[in-house]
């Protein structure tokens, strides 16, 4: 059973749509004292040859994705650069695995991927928000080598928080 319900994803996108651009950097400064192996591996981005636009769509989903686990009312573990490391090399992994399967197997892989996920509404948003950018960027031809990147980081976001242990729930 996912922790961060589909509740706490929905308020958390009303709340984040509703900021105003103050509030997001405030936001952003609570995640650099509270995640900011998070933070980093969004603004490290820049240094693979990722676009601004690309950094800020990145920025996006991590400020759900952070205020989903407050909105969770749980106590999260920081999430280290290690843990990062170890996400991405399973997630690597899993899409290795479902490329080299054929036809219907790779489907089931992803299926199975997906279905038994953690955090399955923390999945289904950044999976629907990183292919409605990739749309966006394919219909004015903007792809770039570098959107590679900003997919992988997408998912390890929500791969790292899926993984983090919950030290207690947040009283008061």
């Amino acid at each position: 059973m996912s922790r961060i319900t589909a509740d706490n994803l929905a308020a958390t996108i009303l709340k984040i749509r509703g900021m105003s651009v103050k509030e997001k950097e405030a936001l952003a400064d609570e995640i650099h004292l509270r995640q900011p192996h998070l933070l980093a591996s969004c603004l490290v981005q820049s240094r693979f040859g990722v676009e601004q636009a690309a950094v800020e769509f990145l920025l996006n989903i991590l400020l759900v994705c952070y205020q989903s686990m407050k909105e969770s009312g749980l106590h999260w573990s920081v999430i280290t650069e290690v843990e990062q490391e170890r996400q991405m090399q399973r997630w690597i992994g899993a899409v290795q695995c479902s490329e080299h399967a054929m036809g219907s197997a790779a489907d089931g892989a992803r299926e199975q991927y997906t279905s038994q996920h953690p955090e399955q509404p923390l999945l289904a948003f950044v999976v629907g928000e990183t292919n409605r950018w990739l749309r966006e960027i394919s219909q004015r031809n903007a792809q770039a080598q570098s959107d590679k990147f900003v997919m992988m980081a997408s998912m390890n976001l929500v791969n790292c928080i899926a993984g983090a242990p919950v030290l207690s729930a947040v009283h008061g």
